[in-house]
């Protein structure tokens, strides 16, 4: 039985400019601690705090822990969720929060492409793919841009193509859950099987790595994982669940990419980073091309992508 969703209101408008900050902040929280606790092992430890977390709303609510049939596509989408998370910590030992915030939000690219080779009701239609190619010409200034200019490194180059990688396996998550028994299973199972693979792979990765071996609880560490694991992963994931069974996802959808914006801001504001105008314009084009991807079709079908992407991903 569907359930009719309202159009966004000013609360809800409300709700997703505060998400949307949250959403934007977690970068940037993760690459402030970095020099106390190595990224991976923050995301390892928030992993964990959001699935005890999520485990006793599960339980106190009387929810079903949906295991049968599930269990595959739920491992296969940890691992990829994982690895994801890995690319992410690996890539803010290099580059910017401002940086990985736009590489990571090119997921709903990929998963437009590969929902249209997979999926015949979700073909791209003419404006979806001038999004692609605005987002594609973004990345290269993005990209190019800074080697031409002098202001990017090796080191930081390699960082934006781990995000960009990211944003990849963001995306064949998305596409994986779709397309498997775990588009039928309650959103708050799927996440608990991804929380749970991020806590055991990223906790084992940041010992075999030896970036477990030295770290210190400072106020600002303590900070950092309280606000991912509560804030993000948690609180700010059950909300938006609650958003979007009460609104229409496409209205929703088009605040989702303040994400980014928050991000790159809070990231020059915060910590200091330089961004130049290659990126700048780069970054740009992407948010244009993403928008255009995401935006409904005149039928009044919901855009793909970026809003099952955001249920799945813990950030």
């Amino acid at each position: 039985m569907s359930v009719e969703r309202k159009n966004l209101d000013g609360f809800g408008a409300g709700c997703m400019i505060v998400l949307c900050t949250v959403f934007g902040l977690h970068q940037v929280a993760i690459k402030a601690a970095a020099h106390d606790m190595a990224p991976i092992l923050q995301i390892a430890l928030r992993s964990g705090l959001s699935a005890v977390l999520l485990c006793i709303v599960m339980v106190l609510y009387k929810e079903r822990f949906h295991v049968k049939g599930t269990l595959p596509a739920g491992f296969l989408a940890g691992a990829l969720f994982s690895v994801e998370f890995v690319l992410v910590a690996e890539g803010l030992r290099y580059t910017s929060a401002s940086h990985m915030s736009v590489f990571l939000y090119t997921a709903p690219i990929f998963t437009s492409l590969s929902l249209h080779w997979l999926q015949p009701s979700e073909r791209l239609r003419t404006v979806q793919w001038l999004g692609i190619f605005l987002a594609f010409i973004g990345i290269t200034l993005a990209f190019a841009g800074g080697l031409l200019s002098g202001g990017f490194t090796v080191r930081v180059l390699w960082g934006d193509f781990l995000g960009l990688l990211a944003g990849f396996l963001w995306a064949s998550t998305t596409v994986l859950i779709r397309c498997s028994k775990l588009a039928s299973a309650p959103p708050t199972m799927t996440l608990l099987y991804q929380l749970v693979a991020a806590f055991c792979v990223l906790l084992g990765y940041a010992v075999f790595s030896g970036q477990a071996g030295s770290f210190a609880m400072t106020r600002l560490v303590w900070g950092s994982v309280l606000f991912q694991g509560v804030m993000v992963s948690f609180a700010g994931l059950l909300a938006w669940f609650s958003l979007l069974r009460r609104y229409n996802v496409s209205q929703l959808s088009a605040f989702l990419f303040l994400s980014p914006l928050f991000g790159v801001t809070f990231g020059v504001l915060l910590l200091h980073e330089v961004i130049d105008a290659f990126f700048v314009f780069g970054a740009v084009l992407v948010l244009i091309g993403i928008t255009l991807v995401t935006r409904p079709a005149k039928t009044g079908v919901e855009p793909v992508g970026v809003c099952e992407s955001m249920t799945l991903d813990a950030e």
